[in-house]
């Protein structure tokens, strides 16, 4: 398998973070006057990006956007290609690698709580886990996991991997099986690092993998459990959810379809149901636009965090022009000099991004229920910048 199946799998699990840290670089080369956030009620410019997707080729787009105490949401394309049904604005649907900032919000509460140090090493709570071809766990922190400078391998980048779960006929094979989070990690240990550790930065799924044992190991119960007692309950985000090995999707949802193939062509497939443990810690949460919203703001206002943890939440490291990371947290600058942070997610048949202003006041999430089409950096761009 050549590069066309490693970028297939970068816009699959990878998703929108990795597209959207390009997105973000290869938006406007010469950046205009800082414009104001456009007033609620004045989506047009959003409306228009989201029938933009849809024409692109996206089944359909649900999105939803606070500014200050008014809330809008607009839905465009269908969620189902059979009946034509549109898609809601209630629609519950697979967040991809957004799992990766509830993850590390936990894991900064457990070091709020003196239960743990990001500066431990990864083999002081996985002792033995990770070590083989050069991967050295005594020598990875915790916080390298969380910004992605552990320099561990992305397993999701492994060819025998994405053949098995990203191609056609392995999806189709294998879409319900379930994957141990040592597995996945084993498909990273057969491989050399991507670098030393803290030498430099590169998303990897690996990382989040296992920073959910971590929180395993921390606390007794799984990562999921955690995730739900410490942010889904007290934020009464109804439509989240950790599936675990759950193939089918709560309702409302639309349906989710992927060509299954290195190029966007050839014939479209339902991959509503699937087994997410491929993805785990690292990506396979539900949620809605409604939740995302809620979640980010309440995150960046500091009602989950103490002011350290969410300090070292917002300490980034570069990753492009335009684009830093933190800990499980992106930052943007988009073209018109407006600074969002967030995340974007992807798996199989769905694309999303949750974004919001530092100050929590202004926030946007989205889903297209499709995974080879659509610029999700022009519908943000068009909700935060247009005038």
């Amino acid at each position: 398998m050549g590069e066309d199946m490693t970028a297939r799998v970068r816009t699959t699990l990878v998703a929108a973070t990795a597209v959207a840290l390009s997105l973000a670089v290869a938006g406007p080369a010469v950046a205009g006057p800082a414009v104001a956030a456009p007033a609620a009620g004045g989506h047009d410019a959003t409306r228009r990006a989201m029938e933009a997707a849809v024409e692109d080729g996206v089944p359909g787009v649900t999105a939803t956007a606070r500014d200050g105490h008014r809330t809008w949401s607009e839905t465009a394309g269908v969620g189902d290609l059979k009946t034509g049904e549109p898609r809601s604005e209630r629609d519950r649907y697979r967040v991809g690698s957004i799992t990766k900032t509830f993850v590390a919000t936990v894991l900064l509460q457990l070091e709020a709580e003196g239960r743990l140090s990001l500066d431990d090493t990864v083999d002081e709570w996985l002792p033995g886990v990770v070590e083989g071809n050069g991967h050295d766990g005594s020598r990875i922190t915790l916080r390298q996991l969380l910004n992605h400078t552990s320099g561990v391998y992305n397993y999701t980048a492994d060819e025998e991997f994405a053949r098995t779960h990203f191609a056609k006929d392995g999806f189709l094979e294998h879409r319900y099986d379930t994957v141990t989070p040592r597995e996945l990690v084993g498909v990273a240990m057969a491989h050399e690092p991507d670098f030393a550790p803290g030498a430099s930065w590169n998303y990897s799924n690996t990382n989040y993998v296992l920073a959910g044992m971590v929180i395993e190991e921390a606390t007794g119960r799984p990562y999921g459990d955690e995730v739900r007692r410490r942010v889904i309950e007290p934020l009464k985000l109804r439509a989240t959810s950790v599936p675990g090995t759950r193939a089918g999707m709560p309702r409302p949802s639309s349906r989710a379809y992927s060509k299954l193939a290195p190029t966007a062509t050839g014939p479209t497939y339902d991959v509503t149901r699937l087994n997410p443990s491929i993805a785990g810690s690292a990506g396979e949460m539900i949620s809605s636009s409604t939740d995302l919203n809620r979640f980010y703001t309440a995150l960046l206002r500091g009602r989950l965090l103490p002011a350290e943890q969410l300090a070292e939440m917002t300490t980034t490291v570069p990753v492009e022009k335009g684009a830093a990371y933190g800990l499980g947290l992106m930052k943007r600058e988009l073209g018109c000099g407006v600074t969002v942070w967030g995340h974007g997610g992807g798996i199989h048949g769905s694309s999303s991004e949750a974004v919001v202003t530092k100050d929590g006041r202004h926030a946007l999430a989205f889903n297209f229920n499709g995974d080879w089409a659509g610029d999700s950096e022009a519908v943000i761009e068009a909700e935060f910048c247009a005038e």
